[in-house]
């Protein structure tokens, strides 16, 4: 980290963290007032505090669990401390440790003898960590975001003590529970800022993303190296974990699969206009097409030309390589997740997302602004809508007119992600798995494709692949607001865990893996470019 890190980055990050094995109050409030003026930033604070408090934790855990249990077989331990009466306090913790820990963090003097008394018991590990790590997470998140909003001397003050806060507030939400029902009170936090925050999907990436980074690096340290992910996928440019060409695995495609792949072709330098009108007449294509960058990430860029001076003035603003793609209808969209070891001949789908494009309905009173804001979820999400329909947002939307809010499939463009594996079937897993093995050095991706009823694609007929995404793609299927947040890691660790497998298989079978400079650099690289793509359709 400290190569990564500017001047003396590196070293408050780092004090940070090893200041939260003593004071974990310190440290967070100290780095949440750091990052609110701006001496650090937000995600490294965050991440170092994090880090920190979950280490420690973990610590007290396994010095409970390595000492404590060899102490509790000691004779004079045994004549006070009967092994029947250890074995009634550890069957009560297996059963009701996990939901104690939830709320200790918050209970002022009660942290040190549970986490000791987790080791002692024998908690689970892998329950007492996600947990620990879910709380601590939370914590951090409310004093970064406390010292955000009303200022560090403030959230000091508020904060002297603020584990008595908090036990006021846990004490008072579980009277207010007994009386009431959770749905009900739940269902009073109406507003979308507050909603942004209760549901998981929309935090944040950064903050999202911290325990996949420690899973990640666990798996780095499993399967001796970190950069293992760039060779599950030989066929791709650093396995498709960055930097790689969209129009390359589609020519792949169209050349392997060409009914189920939408006809695509690169626009690459010179005169792009002149480009985008050959390669319309070359391909028998009309509008409307899609125009991508070749490389993009999580649907930036995307736009839908219905017309001539849209493609126009999308070439003139985007200097990078463009796809220029057949428009698929669809109606209906899907992600499917697929993956297949190098020693296997038959592949299968690890997981499936339907993908939802939401809609308003005009009513020929209010605007589509009011229209966005007064549906639930979609007010969640106003800032995006209404900077891509900004031109109309003042517009009444006339009686039964739909407005369709987002085009691109993704889900932080808007989209609604869902579990999808009902569309799973033999037919379909085959067809896909026919489709990968033709693709020259494939072994683990995400297809996005569209189709026009579920019919087709659980018989494996009538689809459109859109793209191919490779090691760093995800199994979308998480965001499904019915899973809870332990379920999408779950998921996301399983994913993982499959692509370093398959990235160790491929380096056992001669092939070498990117360097962690080179991912650097393409990082860099995608970054300079992304600045001049417009805001995705």
């Amino acid at each position: 980290m400290t190569a990564l890190l500017p001047g003396f980055v590196a070293v408050k990050a780092a004090t940070l963290f090893f200041l939260s094995f003593f004071s974990e109050d310190a440290a967070t409030f100290g780095g949440a007032a750091l990052a609110a003026s701006g001496a650090l930033a937000t995600p490294i604070g965050f991440i170092a505090c994090f880090l920190g408090i979950w280490m420690s934790d973990m610590m007290l855990y396994g010095l409970a669990r390595r000492f404590g249990r060899p102490l509790l077989e000691r004779r004079w331990v045994k004549r006070r401390v009967p092994a029947a009466r250890v074995a009634k306090s550890e069957a009560w913790m297996q059963k009701r440790g996990l939901p104690i820990l939830l709320v200790v963090r918050f209970v002022p003097g009660t942290r040190l003898p549970t986490y000791l008394a987790s080791g002692l018991l024998a908690v689970p590990f892998g329950g007492f960590a996600a947990v620990t790590g879910f709380v601590a997470f939370i914590w951090v998140a409310v004093i970064f975001t406390l010292t955000r909003e009303v200022g560090a001397s403030a959230a000091a003050f508020m904060g002297h003590d603020i584990t008595l806060w908090a036990s006021a507030l846990v004490a008072a939400a579980l009277i207010v529970l007994a009386l009431y029902n959770g749905r009900r009170i739940l269902g009073a936090l109406r507003g979308p800022a507050a909603q942004r925050w209760l549901q998981w999907e929309f935090w944040p990436a950064w903050l999202f993303y911290i325990p996949v980074g420690v899973n990640y690096a666990w798996l780095g340290i499993k399967h001796r190296g970190f950069n293992l992910p760039t060779i599950a996928n030989p066929g791709m440019y650093t396995g498709g974990f960055a930097g790689e060409s969209k129009c390359a695995t589609l020519l792949d495609l169209c050349r392997t699969s060409p009914d189920f792949t939408a006809r695509s072709v690169l626009i690459a330098g010179g005169e792009r206009m002149a480009q985008f009108e050959r390669q319309m007449a070359a391909l028998n294509l009309s509008l409307p097409v899609v125009l991508k960058p070749d490389i993009a990430q999580r649907g930036s860029g995307f736009k839908l030309v219905r017309q001539m001076d849209e493609a126009r003035a999308y070439l003139a603003q985007v200097p990078a390589d463009v796809v220029l793609q057949e428009y698929a209808a669809g109606p209906c969209e899907a992600g499917i997740f697929y993956y297949r070891f190098p020693h296997e001949k038959r592949g299968r789908i690890f997981a499936i997302t339907e993908k939802v494009f939401p809609v308003v309905t005009g009513d020929g009173v209010r605007t589509i602004e009011e229209l966005i804001r007064a549906d639930a979820r979609a007010a969640i999400m106003a800032a995006t809508y209404l900077k891509r329909h900004g031109a109309i947002a003042g517009n009444i939307l006339p009686q039964g007119q739909v407005l369709k809010l987002v085009e691109a499939g993704n889900h932080c463009q808007g989209c609604i992600f869902q579990d999808g594996m009902h569309l799973n079937t033999p037919a379909l897993e085959a067809r896909i798995d026919a489709i990968s093995r033709d693709v020259p050095g494939f072994f683990i991706g995400r297809y996005d494709v569209r189709y026009e009823k579920d019919a087709d694609l659980m018989a494996g007929e009538n689809f459109k692949i859109l793209e191919l995404n490779g090691a760093a793609s995800e199994a979308t299927s998480i965001y499904d607001a019915r899973n809870s947040i332990f379920s999408a890691y779950r998921t996301l660790f399983r994913q993982w865990d499959l692509v370093f497998a398959i990235g160790a298989a491929n380096r056992a079978n001669g092939h070498r893996p990117a360097t962690m400079m080179l991912l650097w650099r393409e990082w860099q690289k995608y970054k300079l470019r992304a600045a001049c793509y417009p805001l995705a359709d």
